[in-house]
C-alpha cells in the first residue's frame, strides 16, 4: 500500500507537468488549495477523497478499483483457488 501514494503523486505531478499548469493553476480549476495539490505531489497519505477525485477529474486522470482477492476471500465468493486476480472495475468519474 505505500506504493499508492507514491505511484498517485508521481502521475499526478508527471500529467500537470504535461498540461504546463502550476501547482496553484491547478488547484484553482480543480476547486481544492494549492496546500492540497503540494500534498498530492508529496505522497501525502491521508487526503480527501473529494478532492482528490476533483483534482483527478481536472487533469483528465481516473483512480481505478481492482479487486486483491487471497485465497480464504476467493473460498468465500465461491472462487476456484488459483491466482489472485488484479482486474480494475470501472469507478464513474465524479461530477463536477
Amino acid at each position: 500500500m505505500a506504493e499508492f501514494p507514491a505511484r498517485l503523486a508521481a502521475e499526478v505531478r508527471a500529467r500537470r507537468g504535461a498540461l504546463g499548469l502550476s501547482q496553484r493553476d491547478l488547484a484553482e480549476l480543480a476547486g481544492v488549495s494549492e496546500r492540497f495539490v503540494r500534498f498530492v505531489e508529496q505522497g501525502k497519505r491521508s487526503v480527501q477523497l473529494d478532492s482528490l477525485l476533483a483534482l483527478l477529474g481536472t487533469l483528465g486522470l481516473e483512480l481505478r478499483l481492482g479487486t486483491r482477492t487471497s485465497s480464504a476471500a476467493r473460498a468465500l465468493a465461491g472462487e476456484p483457488a488459483g491466482e489472485p486476480t488484479n482486474e480494475p472495475e470501472d469507478v464513474p468519474e465524479p461530477r463536477p
